[in-house]
């Protein structure tokens, strides 16, 4: 099939200077603004693939250790958990509940004070609904004995206590009975057990684990004080949460690990959002290259222009000439940045480790990142998305100088001809 003659045109525009060796300039700007586009659409694939792969990978970590779903008695413990986790099964995303008891505290030894959320579990009932529990931090928890008073302390908490297995700690928690004259802590000292590492730098400085029946003697109560529950997509939590809100017969508290961390998501996306309108006004820039080099080509071309006219070619067909020119620049660039950001985003985990390894340095300080790795997920949809906005702001860009394009005189641009 033939061309429209304004597309052939349009074409030959764009590779006749490289090709000729003529007007240098215009091809050189003509490259210039195919790798900007390029270089912009590539980094806008990359960041918002970096941004998912940490939203991913830091939520399972914290999908690992929190609870897809919890629920709370409104009246403070859970008196007969097991008909709780009963009335809960009865939905089918259900697939596991376990009970625990919750109670922040400081952990103190030999001079050594680090705050600690410390956990009570059952650990053959832990095991079936939280993901970290597998290999070492499985064998570490199954140690937990009731009335043995041992404590599972996450890695970097128990490195910076400097504790190892068998050492003791002790807990310090605010007494019960504590008043405004006499508030003086309640203490109970626990034995090391092992330590876990779930690769969170939050939970493993900040978190242990002893046996329910130890927290609950701690703690002063006869039962746990919630149920954590495990469904089949951790995705689909807050659809659950609500339709155990209202199917469990009682007066509970239903809440979903989103709305545990939910300034922390929020965070992200909002991170992610102003990442895309800003590296959008790099492309913006970039398709400012478009607009100076079809000036320079509308400028060059101004006999062509006439030409054309004196044969009859309509002031449109001589605009849609140069927005077929500076859209192929355009495409042009999309489609290189799209190929190597795609490719980059694909390859990011190996292509920062040799970075690190080369430069002797790490690009993801754990204490304020959570991980050490950088992570990366492309998805289909944000490459979509950046192509669309690329392609679309590469168009804008050749409609002044195509429409200028139409103003040029016949008569006075043949004049010195």
């Amino acid at each position: 099939m033939q061309l429209p003659y304004e597309c052939q045109i349009g074409l030959r525009y764009l590779r006749a200077g490289r090709r000729s060796g003529r007007n240098s300039f215009i091809s050189f700007m003509s490259l210039v603004s195919i790798a900007g586009v390029g270089l912009g659409v590539a980094a806008l694939i990359v960041v918002l693939s970096i941004m998912n792969g940490f939203q991913r990978d830091v939520g399972a970590r914290m999908v690992a250790v929190l609870s897809h779903i919890e629920i709370y008695d409104a009246r403070g413990i859970l008196n007969d958990w097991q008909a709780t986790a009963r009335d809960a099964a009865r939905n089918p995303a259900v697939q596991a509940a376990a009970p625990f008891v919750e109670l922040p505290g400081m952990l103190l030894q030999e001079g050594e004070m680090k705050p600690a959320l410390l956990r009570g579990i059952l650990p053959e009932q832990e095991t079936r609904v939280a993901d970290f529990m597998q290999g070492k931090n499985a064998a570490a928890l199954a140690a937990l004995k009731p009335g043995a008073f041992q404590i599972v302390l996450g890695a970097e908490l128990a490195k910076a206590l400097h504790v190892k297995t068998g050492d003791n700690v002790v807990l310090a928690i605010p007494s019960q009975q504590a008043s405004l004259s006499s508030a003086m802590p309640q203490t109970r000292r626990f034995t090391v057990a092992g330590t876990f590492d779930v690769g969170h730098f939050e939970f493993d400085s900040g978190m242990a684990f002893v046996h329910l029946a130890d927290a609950e003697q701690v703690l002063h109560v006869d039962a746990p004080i919630g149920l954590r529950l495990r469904i089949a997509d951790a995705n689909q939590a807050p659809q659950v949460a609500r339709e155990l809100k209202f199917s469990l017969n009682g007066n509970y508290l239903v809440r979903d690990w989103t709305q545990r961390n939910a300034t922390w998501f929020a965070a992200v996306q909002s991170q992610k959002h102003m990442m895309f309108i800003i590296l959008t006004l790099i492309v913006a820039v970039a398709a400012f290259n478009v607009v100076a080099m079809l000036v320079m080509s509308v400028t060059d071309k101004r006999a062509d222009i006439a030409i054309l006219r004196t044969l009859g070619a309509s002031p449109p067909s001589i605009m849609k000439i140069f927005v077929v020119q500076g859209l192929l620049s355009g495409l042009l660039g999309v489609l290189a940045g799209t190929v190597f950001g795609v490719l980059v985003a694909w390859n990011l985990p190996g292509i920062a480790s040799g970075i690190e390894h080369v430069l002797g340095v790490q690009i993801l300080d754990k204490n304020i990142y959570f991980i050490t790795s950088v992570p990366s997920q492309l998805l289909w949809s944000d490459v979509g998305g950046v192509v669309g906005v690329a392609v679309l702001l590469s168009f804008l860009s050749t409609l002044y100088p195509s429409w200028w394009a139409t103003r040029t005189n016949p008569a006075e641009a043949l004049r010195y001809e």
